[in-house]
């Protein structure tokens, strides 16, 4: 499937930095895809409209049971407003036991630099899943 495309929910401020997420789900069994995919849907939509989204992207990878999201955000708290947020709260909660892996890493651009590169977000991935640090620069 390929990558949903960066939406833009809110235009950046010009010369400001953007706090940037990216996260790698994997998924126990590929019974746990349809739901999984389904939820990832919903908090698709949540963020089209959370406040302090600068953008986001998601790939879907059903038959390798993977899914990544890649956001951006005004600041941290705008991206912990939006966790803690319906409906993506109740979603965590709900998909953690379909949980296999799990992998996240945060870092910051000039809001010139958006949208990120899926290679340079999937390249922080790997860093930081092989615990070398050095996604987080």
């Amino acid at each position: 499937m390929p990558a949903l495309p960066w939406t833009v929910p809110n235009q950046a401020r010009p010369g400001t930095e953007a706090q940037v997420m990216a996260s790698r789900f994997e998924v126990r069994s590929l019974s746990d895809v349809p739901r999984f995919f389904l939820k990832s849907l919903a908090a698709w939509r949540q963020v089209k409209s959370a406040p302090g989204a600068l953008g986001a992207s998601l790939i879907a990878q059903p038959l390798k049971r993977t899914f990544y999201t890649l956001s951006a955000w005004e600041d941290r708290d705008a991206l912990y407003a939006y966790a803690r947020a319906e409906p993506h709260r109740s979603i965590m909660r709900e998909l953690r036991a379909t949980m296999r892996d799990s992998t996240f890493t945060f870092w910051e651009v000039p809001v010139e630099s958006l949208p990120i590169d899926w290679a340079e977000a999937k390249r922080r991935l790997a860093a930081e899943a092989a615990g070398d640090g050095a996604s987080r620069t």
